[in-house]
């Protein structure tokens, strides 16, 4: 593939995925009061809310029902977004290997079977992102081995309104 057609192909997935951010589907995205002291721009996640926050200023947030780790793979702390992948491949991390050792050593990008969705924002703690999922059904519960999962078309939403280095907090 040519570099015109990766880069064409690249610029479609994106226009797609602005497209289906902005579409109506149901969300369990809405702007909410949020006074915590954080700046604009700050995404801060509420493990035990299951509530991710985009933080707008003025004492406005975005609120997103999310899904996090299960007890014992839960985590708290301060990172940073380290990279942003549109459609990224998964390579499972070793525990999960363990855990499932029917699992691919790599499941590409677009695959139904693929637990990144259509994006994923890669933490500073390695192994960590906030992504997307193919199960819906798994948002708003204690369900991964540390990463927050989103709806696909509100991961996408997210995507768009985050940059590398956005501040991320993960709360207890």
């Amino acid at each position: 593939m040519s570099g015109f057609s990766r880069l064409l192909g690249r610029a479609l997935f994106a226009g797609a995925l602005a497209f289906a951010a902005g579409t109506t589907t149901a969300s369990a995205r809405e702007t909410v009061r949020f006074d915590g002291g954080y700046s604009a721009g700050t995404i801060v996640v509420k493990t035990n809310e299951r509530r991710l926050y985009y933080v707008l200023g003025d004492g406005r947030a975005l609120r997103y029902v999310v899904g996090v780790g299960r007890p014992g793979r839960a985590w708290s702390g301060s990172t940073f977004i380290r990279a942003k992948e549109l459609n990224p491949g998964y390579i499972p991390p070793p525990e999960v290997k363990h855990d499932n050792p029917a699992i691919p050593n790599f499941i590409p990008g677009g695959s139904p079977h693929n637990p990144l969705g259509v994006a994923a924002l890669h933490l500073g703690r390695i192994g960590y992102a906030i992504h997307g999922t193919n199960k819906p059904g798994l948002i708003g519960g204690f369900v991964s081995y540390g990463c927050i999962r989103m709806y696909n078309h509100e991961v996408a939403d997210l995507y768009n309104r985050v940059g590398f280095g956005t501040s991320v907090v993960v709360l207890r």
